[in-house]
């Protein structure tokens, strides 16, 4: 669905969900680059009130593309944003969420829009951010700390995301990810595959305590402004329950250091880790953490090979799947040997 079709029967929808609104109209519709899992919109909304002033707002849309690069419930991300609003975790309003294709012709969600923050990596290493990335990356981590600290049940997330025990956290996930390897590898993967026997052969312990896990917590998954601060945690879609090492591990990923040689682009490892364990009251263990980073690895993998899979299969012609199918595999195998002590 392209912007001419998707603009009036957006207004539509929001017309139906504000009865008391007149005369809805939907202007400037900016399609946000940057996400293969997701279509996210920015857009204003203006209608006329009960008292007869004219509003305007800006909103967000996350629609589900044809095809998915990432294959996940549109109400996991949205309750995820839910549960954690109004916390130390700074996430947009959730407004309306459609399971159906009736509206748009596809599940989606509509969120408010949090302006005037810049969200990608390309103006990070420059100033006026790059003096304040060692406090941006305390802040980082420290979000993350908030998120593993957070117990489920509290914030309503127990009953919307499947349980998984302290000693079964390691073995679904590598399952899962060890799966879309296997239905979606274009070629061999030698690399990726050894780091998966390492895996299977040497698992972490139980984890210390089952909570919230992001599942891609990230430099260019938040917003920041050149004062080192974070106001918005983004790109919540691959939530689950799990070990909350597994997104300090995913954190630490080599392919999210865009060159800068340590965790992010931020901060020192050291530092990343003090300031996590600070927030969350847990112990990033060395041993169980170089499990979890290694597991980031093969799951980082899985999800290259499925954009590679999608672009050749034609399922998904989106050209922001060229880059992680071509540039990323290599990366992630480097990644997985320096995990490895091999590279």
């Amino acid at each position: 669905m392209d912007e001419a079709e998707l603009t009036p029967r957006l207004a539509a929808y929001i017309a139906g969900r504000m009865p008391e609104a007149r005369d809805v109209a939907v202007s400037d519709m900016n399609r946000i680059t940057g996400g293969a899992s997701r279509q996210t919109w920015r857009f204003t909304c203006a209608w006329t009130d009960g008292e007869g002033r004219r509003r305007s707002r800006g909103f967000i849309l996350r629609r589900d593309p044809a095809d998915s690069l990432i294959d996940t419930e549109r109400r996991v991300e949205f309750e995820a944003y839910r549960a954690f609003r109004g916390s130390a975790v700074p996430v947009p309003e959730m407004l309306w969420l459609e399971e159906g294709d009736e509206a748009l012709g596809s599940p989606f969600f509509v969120a408010e829009e949090i302006a005037g923050f810049q969200a990608g990596t390309g103006a990070l290493f420059a100033p006026p951010y790059l003096d304040t990335l060692p406090e941006l990356g305390r802040r980082k981590w420290t979000i993350l700390g908030e998120i593993a600290k957070a117990d489920p049940a509290r914030i309503g997330l127990a009953d919307v995301l499947p349980a998984v025990a302290p000693d079964a956290c390691w073995s679904r996930e590598l399952d899962h990810w060890e799966g879309v390897l296997d239905s979606d590898e274009t070629e061999p993967l030698p690399i990726i595959r050894a780091a998966i026997r390492w895996l299977r052969a040497n698992p972490p312990p139980p984890a210390q305590k089952v909570g919230v896990v992001h599942g891609d917590y990230r430099t260019g998954n938040f917003l920041y402004d050149a004062a080192g601060g974070i106001h918005g945690i983004l790109d919540w879609e691959m939530c689950h329950l799990g070990d909350p090492l597994e997104d300090l591990g995913w954190s630490f990923n080599p392919v999210w250091s865009f060159g800068q040689g340590k965790p992010g682009g931020l901060l020192p490892r050291e530092a990343a880790i003090a300031a996590w364990e600070a927030a969350s009251g847990l112990r990033a263990e060395p041993q169980a953490l170089k499990w979890w980073e290694l597991f980031a690895c093969v799951k980082g993998q899985a999800i290259w090979v499925s954009s590679a899979r999608a672009w050749m299969d034609g399922a998904n012609r989106d050209p922001i799947l060229v880059y992680p199918a071509w540039a990323l595999i290599n990366a992630q195998d480097r990644a997985a040997l320096k995990v490895m002590g091999r590279l």
